[in-house]
C-alpha cells in the first residue's frame, strides 16, 4: 500500500461480537496513486482490519499479528496501524466526520434532539473531559516547545494519561475533540485553550451561552434546573462510556505505549471511527455501565 497519506478513506465497521467477524466497507478515492504489483504488498483491507484489532482490543502489537488470522511480524503490525491512523487524521478526512453543524438546520436538529431527549432547550452540545492512560513519556530534558515535562502528564489519579476534551450531540455523534493536553491539565484549561463555545459539569464556569449546576440550590426552580441539567449532562459521559467500551484502548488498564504526540492521534482516529459507527447506525452488542466508567478512563 503505497502512499498511503494521499488516500481520502470512507469506511464503516460492523462491531461485531467476535472480532474475526468484523465487516468491513470502505471505499478509496486515491490521488497519483501507482498500481502495486508486489505479490507481498498487504491489502488495504489489512491494513484496516489489524488497525481495528489494536484500537478494539487494546491489545499489543504482537499478539494482534500473532493471531491464527493475521500471521504478520510486529513491525508489519505498527506500519498497518501508523499507516491508517495518519489517514484518519488527515484534515480532508477528519474534518468530514468531527465538526460542529455548519447550517441552521443542523443546528435545530441538535437543539430538538437534547429537548426531545432531556427536556433541556437550546441545547447544542454536551463537554466532559477523559483520561486515556499512556506509557511515562521519556524524561528528556531536551524537550521543544510543544512538548511537556515527563511529570506534567500525570494526573490526580496518579497515572500517566492524556486530558481528552469531547463534546456531543444528543445522538452521542462527538462535534469536538482536543487531545493535546498531559493528564495533570485541569479541564478549564484545555476548555479556554478551545476554539468552540456549547451543557457542562461543575468544573466549568457559569456563563450565559455555558450552563452549568447551581451548587446549593434553595428553590423549587433551581432544583428542577439541577434535575434537567444533570439529565442533560448523562449524555456525554454515556458518549465517554461507549467509547471506551467501543475502542478498549481507551480503557486505563489497556494504557497506549505511544508518545503523546502518537496517542493523540490514535484518540482522533478512535473518535472518527466512532462517529462513523454513529453515522451508519453501528450499535454496541452491550450497552455500557456508565456507573463503572468514570472519567479517568476506568
Amino acid at each position: 500500500m503505497s502512499n498511503f497519506d494521499d488516500m481520502a478513506m470512507l469506511f464503516a465497521i460492523n462491531n461485531a461480537e467476535e472480532h474475526e467477524n468484523h465487516n468491513i466497507y470502505y471505499e478509496r478515492q486515491t490521488r497519483n496513486t501507482e498500481n502495486v504489483t508486489d505479490p507481498f504488498t498487504l491489502s488495504d483491507r489489512l491494513f484496516i482490519f489489524v488497525t481495528l484489532n489494536f484500537l478494539d482490543t487494546g491489545s499489543y502489537q504482537s499478539p494482534i499479528g500473532n493471531s491464527r488470522f493475521m500471521a504478520l511480524s510486529q513491525p508489519t503490525v505498527s506500519r498497518c496501524i501508523s499507516e491508517v491512523v495518519a489517514a484518519l487524521n488527515l484534515p480532508e478526512i477528519f474534518n468530514l466526520w468531527v465538526k460542529f453543524p455548519k447550517n441552521v438546520n443542523e443546528l435545530t436538529d441538535i437543539r430538538n434532539g437534547f429537548y426531545r431527549d432531556t427536556g433541556f432547550p437550546g441545547v447544542i452540545g454536551c463537554i466532559d473531559c477523559a483520561h486515556v492512560a499512556i506509557t511515562p513519556p521519556s524524561s528528556n530534558l531536551n524537550l521543544d516547545e510543544n512538548q511537556h515535562p515527563e511529570y506534567i502528564y500525570v494526573n490526580r489519579k496518579g497515572y500517566h494519561s492524556i486530558n481528552v476534551q469531547l463534546i456531543c450531540d444528543s445522538k452521542l455523534k462527538i462535534l469536538n475533540v482536543n487531545a493535546l493536553f498531559p493528564g495533570s491539565t485541569h479541564d478549564i484549561h484545555v476548555w479556554n485553550n478551545s476554539s468552540v463555545l456549547p451543557i457542562f459539569d461543575s468544573g466549568y464556569p457559569l456563563l450565559q451561552w455555558l450552563l452549568t449546576p447551581i451548587s446549593n440550590p434553595t428553590t423549587e426552580a433551581e432544583a428542577f434546573y439541577n434535575k434537567r441539567q444533570m439529565s442533560t449532562k448523562s449524555v456525554i459521559e454515556r458518549c465517554n462510556g461507549v467509547l471506551k467500551m467501543r475502542f478498549r484502548c481507551f480503557l486505563k488498564d489497556r494504557t497506549l505505549h505511544y508518545k503523546p504526540e502518537k496517542a493523540s492521534s490514535i484518540i482522533n482516529a478512535c473518535i472518527v471511527l466512532h462517529n462513523m459507527c454513529i453515522t451508519n447506525n453501528i450499535e454496541l452488542i452491550d450497552e455500557p455501565d456508565i456507573q463503572g466508567l468514570d472519567n479517568t478512563g476506568r
